[in-house]
């Protein structure tokens, strides 16, 4: 195998992202030839955390890893979920002694590929540093792994393009998550390594990044807790296909995956009753 396909499905919320790729995630897979799948799934269980009975149903598709983000610990369950599947990843920067895995190293066929999870730290709670989180990891698995994927779940745009940066050449690619939107910036940078500042999210746009509207709404407007609860309609696929030399371990390609694109004209036809 010259060339490895990944796949990398962005953040999956609760069972409208669930069903979504129940439904088309076998064509998307045979449509793009794709050897290998990683799927964020922190908002895999009603759209805060995830439980073994969620997971189960997304390696049941054919995904080969589970990245998180700070969402991931919202289910008590967790906990003993992540001590027994090793292809659950938490993020890797959280402080020595927390619970589950923050990387984990496959093969497919003869390439070995490692998955890193790791978290900003731009407005969001200040555990490690993923920079050198991530200089440290890489030296431990460079050895046996060629290809090495990080899902850097954050907040701010500049942190992600400056890992980027600081890892280019080192990795061969690294994917944004957290914000559930996804951005127009894929690309290869100069030393090989894919990167793109999000790749979105899979599950219901009726909705604020998922959520209900109302209960999101009320959030700001009286700036008071409202009870989370996963929208359900106008679901979406977002993700990105890398295509990757398996030998030097460099991307050489990204292309971003919108399914099905949104409708971009006006129900109102602009005629008028006289």
């Amino acid at each position: 195998m010259d060339k490895v396909k990944i796949l990398f499905i962005g953040d999956i919320v609760g069972k409208p992202g669930i069903q979504i790729l129940q439904t088309f995630l076998k064509s998307i897979v045979q449509n793009n030839s794709v050897d290998f799948i990683i799927a964020n799934g922190e908002n895999l269980t009603d759209g805060r955390g995830i439980i073994e009975k969620d997971g189960k149903s997304i390696f049941e598709l054919g995904v080969n890893v589970i990245t998180g983000g700070n969402h991931i610990w919202e289910k008590h369950k967790f906990q003993e979920y992540s001590k027994a599947e090793k292809n659950v990843l938490r993020p890797l920067n959280y402080p020595k002694g927390t619970y589950g895995q923050g990387y984990v190293s496959t093969s497919v066929g003869k390439n070995n590929i490692t998955v890193i999870s790791l978290q900003g730290r731009a407005y969001l709670p200040p555990i490690d540093c993923p920079f050198r989180t991530a200089d440290w990891v890489i030296e431990k698995v460079k050895s046996d792994s060629n290809i090495i994927i990080i899902d850097f779940h954050a907040e701010a745009t500049a942190e992600k393009v400056a890992l980027a940066v600081h890892l280019d050449g080192k990795v061969s690619a690294i994917i944004g998550t957290h914000t559930h939107v996804q951005t127009a910036d894929e690309r290869i940078f100069p030393n090989g390594t894919a990167y793109i500042t999000d790749v979105g999210m899979t599950g219901p746009y009726d909705s604020v990044i998922g959520m209900k509207k109302d209960a999101a709404v009320n959030r700001f407007l009286y700036q008071t807790p409202q009870k989370y609860q996963t929208a359900t309609d106008d679901v979406h696929i977002s993700a990105v296909i890398v295509t990757i030399d398996a030998k030097s371990g460099k991307s050489l390609s990204i292309e971003r995956l919108f399914f099905p694109e949104f409708d971009r004209t006006s129900k109102d036809n602009g005629s008028t009753n006289n």
